[in-house]
């Protein structure tokens, strides 16, 4: 049985693209999840969860009730940090932003990724006593992985793709465990970080077939490496193409004429966004 989610954060009002992979999702399998992804306090509303479901309903897609919350998993997530941190495969990074600029500046030859230059590794080799010194005095800090030792510890891995990717990559995937370097699974203030907070509840809500827009196709390389580490189940992936405005670019929740709820109130009908999307009714 095929198990596929919808996995929004309740950070702004639903958009076309939205509600293109929403639709997707729920056309791929037999079971479809909704789960909010709303760790991010400070940004994330209740009135926008609401509209989610509103929209959701509108849309005539029908979800396993509850939705999962990511604000109850916190307890899931320390759990897997301190696995990881079991194999030595954490360490406190306390560098500003200014401070990595300026180390990359200062680099000839920076290792890039999906994401721009990768962390240059200035705390990775801090040494116990002054990591604890300093998250002693209160200094803020991110949770990194250190992906050379993680690379080495999980071997060779692959990833299955169902879908084309950005560049028409589709079959098994060979993992590059370095494509994001030492990425940040947490903060100080923040129990878990994206790409751990998504393979924990993965797993958790036995999702075996991941379908999201073509632009996450590289997040796949470092979301199986932590899976391999946390011995967690890998669901497959179907990368689809993303939605994009008449310039080309995404839809942005800031762009509060394509929301759904906009279109809603100017006349539309769910039939009208499967035809502006370009999927069958």
């Amino acid at each position: 049985m095929i198990v596929t989610r919808f996995a929004p954060s309740p950070t702004g009002l639903l958009h076309l693209g939205h509600a293109f992979a929403a639709i997707t999702a729920s056309e791929a399998g037999e079971r479809f999840l909704l789960r909010i992804e709303d760790i991010d306090a400070g940004r994330c509303k209740p009135e926008y969860e609401a509209a989610i479901l509103e929209d959701m309903s509108w849309l005539g897609l029908r979800f396993e009730q509850p939705p999962l919350r990511q604000s109850t998993r916190m307890t899931a997530y320390r759990e897997a940090l301190d696995k990881l941190e079991a194999r030595g495969l954490l360490y406190p990074c306390f560098c500003t932003r200014k401070d990595i600029a300026l180390e990359i500046a200062r680099s000839v030859e920076a290792p890039h990724g999906p994401d721009g230059p990768h962390y240059p590794g200035l705390c990775r080799a801090l040494d116990k006593d002054e990591r604890a010194r300093r998250i002693e005095s209160g200094a803020a800090y991110a949770l990194r992985l250190d992906a050379a030792k993680a690379a080495r510890q999980a071997g060779l891995l692959c990833f299955d793709e169902h879908g084309a990717g950005p560049d028409g990559e589709t079959g098994r995937i060979a993992v590059d465990p370095l494509k994001f370097g030492d990425v940040v699974l947490a903060r100080k203030e923040t129990p878990a970080a994206y790409h751990l907070a998504v393979v924990v509840d993965d797993a958790f809500q036995g999702v075996n077939l991941v379908t999201r827009g073509n632009d996450l196709f590289a997040a796949a390389h470092v979301q199986r490496l932590l899976q391999a580490l946390l011995s967690l189940s890998a669901p497959a992936y179907a990368h689809h193409r993303l939605v994009l405005d008449e310039s080309g670019r995404k839809f942005s929740k800031r762009d509060r004429a394509v929301t759904l709820r906009a279109l809603r109130e100017a006349g539309a009908t769910p039939d009208d966004i499967r035809a502006r999307l370009r999927l069958r009714r």
